[in-house]
């Protein structure tokens, strides 16, 4: 019988409920396929923070390698914790440490969900650069305070970064509809946004099944409003994949459907999965958070933990209780009525 080990990080707010809803779905599924899962759970947060100046140990990346996978909540508690620490303390070092180069987001309608818009039968894998780019954390800040301050971000585009994630979104195309949607800004940035479209263009010889389409950022924000459903693979730098992809929780019918994997495609390092609504302090306490996202994250880490038939039955089970309309309307159904249908359709 195959074992897994895996590392919950529940985190903040939120976090924590709807790890706990994800584990109990994915522990079931486990059972009724005939395989097991394990956990270590480990506290880091910024509560972590506030007691002990860190949101891990030093040691903590090396305490997460020899996992199978990562289960994460939710990272953040700016009332206490800046983002810009928590953040940088936490997430960031697992993905660049874990080489989780390719940030996958999947966006469409389950039954029963409506969208804001009237759009019916698009189905977006959004594949964002997770390690480098605008968020590689290179540069800085000199006379601070004075009215002399500068403040210094810059982008970091490597060959095999770019290269690496096109290659993976190409991928990704030619196993789904063959289309791929590169978005840059190379009008505007005429250094790292040109060299994006010239390997885009470099690679597309390779994959002559794939229909290869490049948009400026304001144009496909425009049209994942006008026209989602002629959108097949997206792929997008750190920041505009960041930005894209909450457009595309929107459409979909909000946060609390938005779930993602940071994946090391050579698998060599663990891969992490999280839904991607943060930790949303203004409901933290009131047990009415959607854990869909973090059941279809768990989904998709057992899909990557090679589990097909596990990950089916998990959304299966989702899409049968949606369709009935439980954990369609936010803030209407509670965590734990949503996470005990979902069991139920299990089996």
């Amino acid at each position: 019988m195959a074992s897994y080990r895996i590392a919950l990080i529940p985190g903040d707010g939120i976090g924590g409920p709807v790890i706990a809803a994800a584990w109990a779905v994915l522990q079931a599924a486990a059972k009724a396929e005939g395989f097991t899962l394990a956990a270590e759970s480990f506290p880091w947060s910024c509560a972590y923070y506030l007691e002990t100046g860190r949101m891990m140990p030093e040691d903590g990346i090396e305490s997460l390698r020899g996992f199978d996978a990562i289960l994460l909540g939710a990272v953040g508690w700016p009332q206490t914790v800046p983002d810009s620490v928590s953040l940088h303390g936490l997430l960031l070092p697992i993905r660049k440490a874990f080489v989780q180069y390719a940030n996958i987001r999947p966006h469409r309608l389950l039954p029963g969900v409506q969208g804001p818009l009237r759009a019916e039968g698009f189905d977006i894998l959004c594949i964002r650069e997770n390690t480098e780019g605008e968020y590689a954390g290179a540069g800085g800040r000199v006379h601070q305070g004075s009215a002399n301050e500068v403040a210094v971000e810059t982008s970091i585009f490597t060959r095999a970064g770019v290269e690496r994630i096109l290659r993976f979104g190409f991928e990704q195309a030619r196993a789904r509809r063959g289309k791929l949607a590169s978005v840059t800004k190379s009008n505007a940035q005429k250094y790292s946004m040109v060299f994006w479209d010239e390997i885009t263009d470099l690679l597309a010889a390779d994959y002559p099944d794939v229909e290869v389409t490049r948009y400026h950022i304001d144009a496909m924000a425009a049209r994942m409003v006008m026209a989602p459903e002629s959108l097949d693979v997206v792929v997008a730098s750190n920041l505009f994949g960041d930005i894209l992809t909450d457009l595309g929780a929107a459409i979909q019918g909000g946060l609390g459907f938005a779930a993602s994997a940071n994946i090391d495609p050579t698998r060599t390092s663990p891969s992490m999965f999280e839904p991607v609504h943060g930790s949303a302090p203004d409901i933290a306490a009131l047990g009415i958070a959607n854990p869909i996202a973090s059941i279809w994250s768990g989904a998709m880490m057992l899909e990557h933990l090679g589990e097909p038939a596990a990950a089916k039955r998990v959304m299966r089970a989702v899409e049968a209780v949606t369709a009935r309309g439980i954990g369609t309307r936010p803030g209407q159904d509670k965590t734990d009525a949503i996470t005990a249908a979902i069991l139920s359709a299990v089996g």
